[in-house]
């Protein structure tokens, strides 16, 4: 079982349910029945694994999601590009189908831009927001053209090594690039009509399309949630100005919160740390305990 240390010692749940059009893949922890959960959402590429070492520890207090979002992960892959709306609309189509009120809504890079998207469209369904390394504020063509580069080459190319060299760029030190997260993402490259699916999730590296999606200080501005927003001192894709540009727009926002010696997985590279911080933001301006 891939992954299976960081969730051995409790009770999972992993499945789909049909979230609209799309047939979409999940793990859950915790109270099955809540209409509040805590739901994670991986970035450009990712795939519900990347929150392994978050999802017990937070299912201790609270139910805790986590999902492959459209075109991503073994979820379904319908042939269009997958624009910000069609993240959000997918985000809202499966806490329906999940019978989620409200979500306590964590996401990581692209996940982070569908969060905060989804936080400014749908604001009687956010009861908190966490930023975690996100996207969508920051247009850099060099960081554009890396991240379309290095993930191409992951799929089109897809060997051990190509796969390993896109994870090790998620990570401060190469060495928390696991053998069996390569052997995950490697299979989930390889499914047939993946490649197309990938030409699809990296269209937000065009500048036409990423301009018509991107966040703004005066989008930013509508988010009514407690946010909390988390950057790192080696995150690839931004710098800490970015995350703090994040916090001067979002009127409910927390201080900006940077981990030492991460890259851009920081709820992976210091998974201890991490759960800590967000699971302290949580009990304290957001949810009550179960």
């Amino acid at each position: 079982m891939f992954l299976w240390p960081e969730i051995a010692a409790g009770t999972i749940r992993l499945g789909y349910v049909q979230a609209g059009p799309v047939r979409t893949r999940y793990v859950e922890a915790g109270d099955p029945h809540a209409r509040e959960a805590v739901v994670f959402i991986p970035g450009t590429g990712g795939h519900l694994e990347a929150f392994t070492r978050n999802l017990l520890p937070h299912a201790e207090h609270w139910r805790t999601i986590a999902l492959d979002m459209v075109g991503h992960g073994y979820s379904s892959k319908p042939d269009h590009d997958y624009e910000i709306r069609h993240y959000v609309q997918h985000l809202l189509d499966f806490a329906d189908a999940l019978g989620l009120d409200r979500l306590h809504v964590h996401g990581e890079s692209l996940g982070g831009w569908i969060a905060a998207q989804f936080a400014i469209d749908h604001p009687g369904r956010v009861a908190s927001l966490t930023l975690n390394t996100a996207g969508g504020l920051n247009t850099d063509p060099k960081v554009m053209e890396r991240v379309y580069n290095v993930t191409m080459k992951a799929v089109a190319e897809a060997s051990p090594e190509t796969v390993r060299a896109r994870l090790e760029w998620l990570m401060n030190d190469p060495a928390r690039v696991t053998d069996d997260l390569v052997e995950l993402r490697l299979a989930i490259y390889t499914q047939p009509g993946f490649l197309q699916a990938m030409e699809h999730i990296l269209c937000l590296q065009n500048m036409d399309i990423r301009m018509r999606n991107v966040l703004t200080d005066e989008s930013l501005s509508r988010i009514s949630a407690p946010t909390l927003v988390i950057w790192t001192d080696h995150d690839p894709t931004a710098p800490v100005a970015t995350g703090e540009r994040f916090v001067a727009a979002i009127p409910n926002a927390r201080p900006l919160v940077v981990m030492d010696d991460c890259a851009h997985w920081p709820q992976w590279e210091k998974a201890d740390e991490f759960n800590a911080l967000h699971i302290e933001f949580l009990r304290a301006h957001a949810l009550t305990p179960a």
